[in-house]
C-alpha cells in the first residue's frame, strides 16, 4: 500500500470501474493485519515512504514465509534481512518471486513494476570484508527507488584507491561508508564532500576491535562535519536513512 496504489485506487473508484463496496475490500487491512504472532503494518508505505521490513534474525522460517506473504498481497518491492537459506525456501515456496541473496542475507521481492529511481547514493566500503553490509545497504537503497553506485575496497590503507574514485562518488546526494577495524574511512569521506554522510561500524577486525565497538567509537568521535552513525553491521539502517534525505531533496 503506497500513495500510487491509493491513488489509483479512488481514481478508479471515481471512474466507475471499482465499486466502493470493492475498494473497501481493499482497504479494509489498511492499518494493520493481526496473524496471531506478528502484527503488519501495512500503512508504513503511505507514511514513511516504504513497506514494513522484516527482521528475520529470531524468527522461524515459517513466521518469515508468513509475513512475507501478507506484505505481498499490496506491496511490489519487500525487504527482509538477517535471512537465511532455510527462511528463503518457506518464502519462495509462497512467494514464487521472492530472491535471496547470500551476501547480504537479505530475502527481497521486485515484481518488476517500472521505478523511476532519483538522486544517487554512493556506497564506499574499505575492506572486501566488510562487503555483504555494503551490499545490504545497495541492495536497500536500490529497493527503495535510488540508483547507487559501488565503489568497494577503497580503504585508508590504500587511500589512493579512494582519490582515484572521487568524482564518483562527490556527485551522490548522500555516501555511505562501512568500515570495520579502526572506522577511519567515514571521517576520510566525510573531509572530502560538502554531502551528508552515513557510517556503518562493521564487526571486523581482530580482538581490539571488540566485534565493531572500536570503529563504532571512531566513528562517533570523528572530527569531519556531516556524519551521522548507525549501529554495527547496520546497512539496512543506513540505507533508511539515505533514502529519507534523498526523498526530502526530490
Amino acid at each position: 500500500m503506497n500513495h500510487s496504489y491509493l491513488e489509483q485506487l479512488l481514481k478508479q473508484v471515481a471512474g466507475g470501474s471499482l465499486a466502493p463496496a470493492d475498494a473497501l475490500k481493499k482497504l479494509k487491512h489498511l492499518h494493520y493485519e493481526d496473524l496471531g504472532f506478528a502484527k503488519i503494518d501495512h500503512h508504513r508505505a503511505l507514511r514513511n515512504g516504504f513497506p514494513e521490513v522484516i527482521f528475520c534474525q529470531g524468527k522461524t522460517a515459517e513466521q518469515v514465509a508468513v509475513i512475507f506473504a501478507a506484505l505481498a498481497k499490496n506491496n511490489h518491492r519487500i525487504i527482509a534481512t538477517r535471512a537465511n537459506e532455510e527462511m528463503y525456501a518457506a518464502v519462495a515456496a509462497q512467494v514464487s518471486d521472492a530472491r535471496y541473496h547470500s551476501m547480504s542475507k537479505l530475502i527481497t521481492r521486485d515484481s518488476g513494476q517500472p521505478s523511476n529511481k532519483k538522486g544517487s547514493v554512493s556506497i564506499i566500503s574499505a575492506g572486501t570484508a566488510d562487503q555483504p553490509v555494503a551490499e545490504e545497504a545497495a541492495i536497500c537503497c536500490e529497493l527503495m527507488g535510488h540508483q547507487v553506485i559501488r565503489l568497494y575496497d577503497v580503504g585508508v590503507a590504500g587511500i589512493h584507491r579512494l582519490l582515484d574514485k572521487q568524482d564518483q562518488f562527490e556527485k551522490s546526494i548522500a555516501l555511505i561508508v562501512v568500515a570495520g577495524m579502526e572506522g577511519a574511512l567515514a571521517s576520510v569521506v566525510a573531509g572530502l564532500v560538502d554531502k551528508p554522510v552515513i557510517a556503518v561500524p562493521t564487526s571486523v577486525g581482530y580482538g581490539a576491535s571488540f566485534n565493531g565497538l572500536s570503529a563504532l567509537l571512531a566513528m562517533l568521535n570523528s572530527c569531519a562535519t556531516g556524519i551521522g552513525v548507525v549501529n554495527i553491521d547496520n546497512g539496512f539502517g543506513a540505507a533508511a536513512l539515505a533514502s529519507s534525505i534523498v526523498r526530502a531533496k526530490e
